[in-house]
């Protein structure tokens, strides 16, 4: 059902942008727009991973790295994905006490799995383990090129009611809707556009919360880990997502939730209703749940996923 709620609202991203494309500039304004969404979203399928690796300083890593902390993340991941009938993705981690991750990759065959130093430092193995299963399921689930078409076309269809406002397209018999018309699917599309896209990425989410949670065999610890990703990532800035805001979408929790006005059209389904979720199927599988997380105000955040060996360890090194 998921995956057909997924089809329906990318076709509808698509008849929205066609349809701005025909009322800026009748038949041949919408081949056009379509014609500019194909080449983008071909673009996206073959380069998107590489250009958010790149952008967020992605550094891959594996079983030889010196750090104790690393290791372990490593070899869990290895074997969570082994257990999910996964290939081995690309591993790395990110540079930024901001505690979070995500998936990125075209296919199951080209993934990538990124958790940030802060991530390492301020949860549990448990927990961790279960932010990379999300992870994992991300790929199982090929959410990482969905997200990304939905990305590249929301933001063409902005990019496009942009263009029509500055230079228009046609007279008013070449463009069916007239000028009313017109400038109305320049405030509403890019509104519209950004719903859809909202809502296919808290569809997206909800499954992967459920399916991590079955990979790792602990959907406590995936609901605990959100509770305290959220409570550090409120307080904590990251200064590369808000610079990209469209990126957001990818992370397991909002990384631009510290700023007010950035849940407005969160990607992000509220993080209680998540843990909600994860504590029934916990139930259902005869687990405890845990302890829930405090949110009190972290201290200063330190990195534990040092490039060097000299370094202090992590909290479950």
């Amino acid at each position: 059902m998921n995956h057909l709620k997924t089809f329906a609202l990318l076709a509808v991203l698509t008849a929205l942008f066609a349809g701005l494309g025909y009322l800026i500039g009748g038949a041949v304004g919408m081949l056009i727009a379509l014609a500019i969404a194909g080449a983008m979203n071909l673009f996206s399928y073959w380069n998107a991973d590489k250009i958010v690796l790149k952008m967020y300083r992605a550094q891959p890593v594996d079983e030889q790295h010196p750090n104790a902390v690393v290791r372990t993340y490593v070899a869990d991941i290895v074997q969570m994905a082994r257990d999910a009938g996964l290939p081995r993705p690309m591993i790395a981690i990110i540079p930024n006490d901001q505690p979070n991750a995500f998936a990125t990759g075209r296919n199951p065959e080209n993934a990538a799995v990124c958790a940030t130093t802060g991530l390492l430092d301020m949860l549990t193995r448990d927990e961790i383990r279960g932010v990379m299963a999300h992870e994992l399921a991300h790929v199982k689930n090929r959410d990482t090129l969905t997200m990304t078409v939905t990305a590249t076309v929301a933001g063409a269809i902005a990019a496009l009611a942009n263009f029509a406002l500055f230079f228009g397209g046609g007279d008013d018999d070449e463009r069916p809707g007239g000028i009313i018309g017109a400038l109305a699917l320049m405030i509403l599309a890019p509104m519209a556009a950004g719903l859809v896209q909202m809502a296919i990425s808290r569809a997206r989410e909800y499954e992967a919360d459920r399916v991590g949670a079955e990979i790792a065999g602990d959907p406590s610890a995936l609901a605990s880990a959100l509770e305290k990703i959220e409570a550090y990532a409120r307080r904590i800035h990251n200064p590369t997502a808000e610079r990209n805001p469209a990126s957001g979408q990818l992370f397991i929790i909002n990384p631009l939730a510290g700023k007010g006005a950035d849940s407005l059209f969160s990607t992000h389904p509220a993080t209680g209703n998540r843990v909600k979720a994860l504590v029934a199927l916990g139930t259902k599988m005869g687990l405890t749940p845990r302890r829930a997380f405090a949110d009190v105000a972290p201290g200063p955040a330190t990195t534990s996923v040092p490039s060097t060996p000299s370094h202090t360890p992590g909290p479950w090194g």
